[in-house]
């Protein structure tokens, strides 16, 4: 007996002389059905009209996609292969747990599903996870989340969260856990251009040269000037994790944020910084401390070298990728030597070092008077 072929098409209906009605064109079984999604395309007149038919194209073909997948699954009326109770929490966790394996991005993965745990607790099923669902999560991390440092989440955050969450849906789609992904209805996070603060060597050479009231917040600072390693990197750095080479000296850590195990030759400057040896397992900046206290010691003695900018720890991993740039150490390189799995979050440094070649070209002094 000769099979028939389910095919669901997007169809719109003229209406009104501007307004179209969306429905699906079901062929099932050698039978004919229609279904109108109550979603309309009009005639554009502004912006408003043109961003709200992009997003009932967008949700109409998520639709249409999920019909059609539910058919080939035998969900559309019959018995559902889809495992729509299973926990997504669960789901995320096991996800961001294999990042450690893989590599990739932990940190990040790790923090939206704190997030996650906290808008939406322990225990989701799929099928709870709607564009309600969605729409919730996203306001969640532009209004309500908090960083560490108790404060709103910035831009670039939220969409990096977002789109863990995102991808996570896409991934249960492959699974065959859900079939289709809800986040199609719902607009990302955007960007946004960050101001990347730095010193400059004549800066860094100003703070050498400059008291701080905790020496081991300077020469862990400088350290990271000359090396690009985070502060949490930094902080658990241990003697046993430095090695003497033939050349230079080579630490060998485990990034906090990616959980990847990193190598880096660095030179007898960065070394001086580090102190006196220790036993194997103490610490190499032992007595350093993350808090508001220490970041305002540390603004103080910035202050006191005379440079007028709002340093933060994390400007030192700022200041080596800019030197490095400045210096032309090609970006491929940086990148490495700064851990980035993504050759595009070093390309930010490369446009600042771009701006400061432009900068100084619109200041040569006038020769035609």
């Amino acid at each position: 007996m000769r099979k028939h072929k389910s095919i669901v098409k997007l169809r719109h209906k003229l209406i009104k002389n501007d307004t179209k009605s969306l429905y699906l064109d079901i062929w099932h079984e050698g039978k004919r059905s229609y279904k109108f999604l109550k979603l309309y395309i009009v005639i554009p007149k502004n912006q408003l009209d043109r961003n709200l038919n992009r997003e009932n194209q967008l949700l109409a073909e998520s639709i249409r996609s999920k019909t059609q997948l539910s058919i080939k699954n035998k969900q559309y009326g019959f018995k559902t292969d889809f495992r729509l109770d299973d926990n997504f929490i669960e789901y995320f966790k096991k996800l961001t747990e294999d990042r450690v394996e893989q590599n990739t991005n932990y940190g990040n993965w790790d923090s939206t599903y704190k997030h996650i745990v906290t808008f939406a607790g322990l225990f989701v099923p799929f099928k709870e996870v709607d564009a309600d669902f969605v729409k919730g999560f996203k306001e969640y991390l532009q209004f309500k989340a908090k960083s560490k440092s108790n404060i709103g989440l910035a831009s670039n955050t939220q969409h990096s969260y977002f789109n863990k969450f995102r991808a996570s849906m896409n991934q249960a789609i492959r699974d065959g856990i859900i079939p289709y992904n809800p986040c199609v209805s719902v607009k990302g996070i955007p960007t946004e251009t960050t101001h990347r603060e730095y010193l400059t060597i004549e800066e860094i050479r100003a703070l050498v040269n400059t008291d701080c009231r905790y020496e081991v917040l300077k020469r862990a600072f400088l350290f990271c000037c000359l090396t690009g390693l985070r502060w949490s990197d930094a902080n658990n750095l241990t003697w046993k994790d430095v090695y003497e080479e033939e050349f230079c000296y080579r630490i060998k850590f485990r990034q906090q944020k990616t959980k990847g195990i990193e190598y880096l030759d660095i030179n007898d400057q960065a070394y001086q910084f580090m102190g006196e040896n220790g036993l194997k397992d103490d610490r190499v900046f032992k007595g350093l401390k993350y808090s508001a206290w220490h970041n305002i010691e540390l603004r103080k003695w910035v202050m006191k070298a005379g440079i007028q900018k709002d340093i933060t720890f994390h400007c030192s991993r700022h200041t080596f990728a800019v030197m490095q740039l400045e210096m032309g150490t090609e970006i491929y390189t940086v990148s490495k030597l700064l851990g980035h799995q993504n050759l595009k979050t070093t390309e930010v440094y490369a446009r600042i070092v771009d701006s400061k070649k432009r900068e100084a070209m619109l200041n040569i002094p006038k020769i035609i008077l």
